[in-house]
């Protein structure tokens, strides 16, 4: 694989960027912002400029729910969402339709990668997939709960999420929330909240002292965080999962906070007790610089040089801190900036596998849609690809996260070991030169032919390659490689041919001797660029 960065970046500077606007500069932009670009997004982006680009990547998508389509499913009406239907009263019931609705959602996640429309949402809710890190709750109502609640917050206040978090039914669950009380403090989430969360653990510095907080203050948020339970688990009778405070199992003593947080005391509050808490963590500039760093590795590259930690993260933690934690105002100033488009940092990262999977996908124009069933089954076997790589979406493999999005000093290297690699080479082939997915005598691979045909002058084969290009690897490639890439098309012939062939192709469509071909050296050509390292890069 690529060195991660070729060189360091040379600009420091949060500053509107004010350089030339062309393809590359648009790729880079969509490519860290969405799950694969297709050729007309990439065209509207050099069209529309910089400014009108990231308004519309800053768009909110809007949200569905999963549908029902698992006959085992045995509530929810067939084509229907299930998010507020109730459980059956029996263990197999309960097991068959919690299996069909895992089995929903999983689908109903992929179906949004691979519908993301030119908005950033979906890359934003991998984000907090992996910061907020929770697994699969027991009950799919309460999984979706907190699926839809990121979506919701994916560009929104991260005061106001956290506080959502804290209470969320599955994270409840997941760290032991739901039975932390008075008369036995679990300090599971008040350890995470701290050290994960919010304000980060910063260099020891003494016994139970990590600089931004202390001992005392996880003990402390142990007790501040009890007394919410959760309700209607698997339930036959409550249709959906909810949190709830109750005022006997919750600490009612004054709350001492430790140096590290200024000596604050934490009053009694009853069920507004773990708000006022947050708020006084929040008052900590460690919080902000904390989650800018987070997001810089995510959108721009993991590693934080000492000229990024002294101008880029300070510059948006001051955004964020000036717009009380809003998110969106932060990523727009990163997305404009001088910084973000410095040349070194262009493919400077590896792609994670639902960004290795949805490049390929996406960028070809290719959707699932069949009937619902076929559809929602293809999804299904998507995800398992993803898992297969190393990345099962929503289901990190700890509180921590994904290793490549934190563990130094190889990042986002660690998608790609000697086993990963392998399989992303058999995933290209399997998408190019086999079938691809079959389901009920369908299948679905790459639109090799929608590619062909979306780019802007297709019968040009020079065209087509450099088009090709300028969408799925983030640098230019060696004159070897494009002679290659060249050579697939042409059979070495003169450019005339190709665009006879094209032609005739384009003039009836219809006709598979004369799309057969096309089509299978347009898929020859992908599967090829899907070889090449600069692929795995963006």
């Amino acid at each position: 694989m690529p060195a991660s960065v070729i060189n360091p970046p040379t600009n420091h500077s949060l500053d509107p960027y004010t350089g030339t606007w062309t393809k590359q500069q648009a790729a880079h932009l969509l490519r860290r912002t969405l799950f694969g670009p297709t050729f007309q997004q990439l065209q509207d982006a050099v069209t529309n400029g910089l400014d009108a680009t990231v308004t519309t990547l800053l768009t909110p998508k809007v949200m569905d729910l999963p549908l029902t389509y698992d006959p085992d499913e045995g509530i929810a009406p067939f084509g229907q969402p299930w998010n507020n239907s109730v459980y059956p009263g029996d263990t197999a019931g309960i097991q068959a339709t919690n299996t069909a609705r895992l089995k929903s959602l999983a689908a109903w996640a992929m179906k949004n990668l691979n519908n993301q429309d030119t908005s950033i949402t979906e890359k934003m809710s991998l984000f907090w997939h992996n910061h907020f890190a929770c697994p699969i709750a027991a009950d799919q109502r309460s999984t979706l709960d907190y699926h839809l609640l990121v979506h919701q917050y994916a560009l929104g206040n991260f005061k106001d999420f956290i506080k959502e978090i804290t209470i969320n039914p599955s994270m409840l669950e997941f760290q032991n929330g739901a039975t932390n009380n008075v008369y036995s403090p679990n300090e599971n989430y008040a350890r995470e909240f701290l050290e994960l969360f919010s304000i980060g653990k910063g260099l020891q510095t003494g016994p139970g002292d990590y600089s931004n907080y202390t001992e005392q203050d996880v003990a402390a948020g142990a007790k501040i965080f009890t007394g919410y339970t959760i309700k209607g688990i698997q339930s036959s009778t409550e249709s959906s999962v909810t949190s709830y405070f109750m005022p006997i199992l919750h600490d009612g003593t004054v709350k001492q906070l430790s140096y590290r947080l200024n000596n604050e005391t934490v009053s009694p509050n009853g069920a507004n007790e773990y708000s006022d808490y947050i708020d006084i963590v929040f008052q900590q500039d460690e919080v902000a610089r904390f989650i800018s760093r987070k997001l810089y590795r995510y959108f721009v590259n993991y590693e934080l040089t000492d000229q990024v930690e002294q101008n880029i993260i300070p510059a948006m933690a001051t955004i964020m801190i000036n717009n009380n934690y809003e998110i969106l105002p932060v990523m727009e100033a990163l997305l404009k900036s001088q910084h973000f488009y410095d040349v070194n940092l262009i493919g400077s990262c590896i792609k994670s596998p639902m960004e290795m999977i949805f490049s390929m996908i996406n960028s070809t124009n290719s959707v699932i849609n069949f009937d619902l069933e076929t559809t929602y089954e293809m999804y299904l076997y998507l995800y398992g690809v993803g898992d297969n790589l190393g990345q099962s979406y929503g289901h990190p493999p700890s509180v921590s996260g994904w290793t490549a999005y934190y563990q130094a000093p190889s990042f986002t290297k660690l998608w790609v070991n000697s086993t990963h690699i392998k399989t992303r080479m058999q995933i290209s082939y399997f998408f190019t030169m086999m079938n691809g997915i079959e389901v009920n005598g369908n299948s679905f691979k790459v639109n090799a032919l929608g590619l062909l045909d979306s780019l802007s002058n297709p019968s040009d084969v020079n065209t087509v390659v450099d088009d090709i290009i300028s969408l799925l690897v983030p640098k230019p490639l060696n004159l070897t490689q494009k002679f290659t890439l060249k050579y697939i098309l042409t059979g070495g012939q003169a450019d005339s041919v190709w665009a006879y062939q094209y032609n005739a192709y384009n003039a009836s469509p219809s006709d598979p001797s004369l799309s057969l071909p096309i089509k299978q050296k347009m898929e020859q050509f992908i599967l090829r660029i899907a070889t090449y390292p600069e692929f795995q890069t963006f």
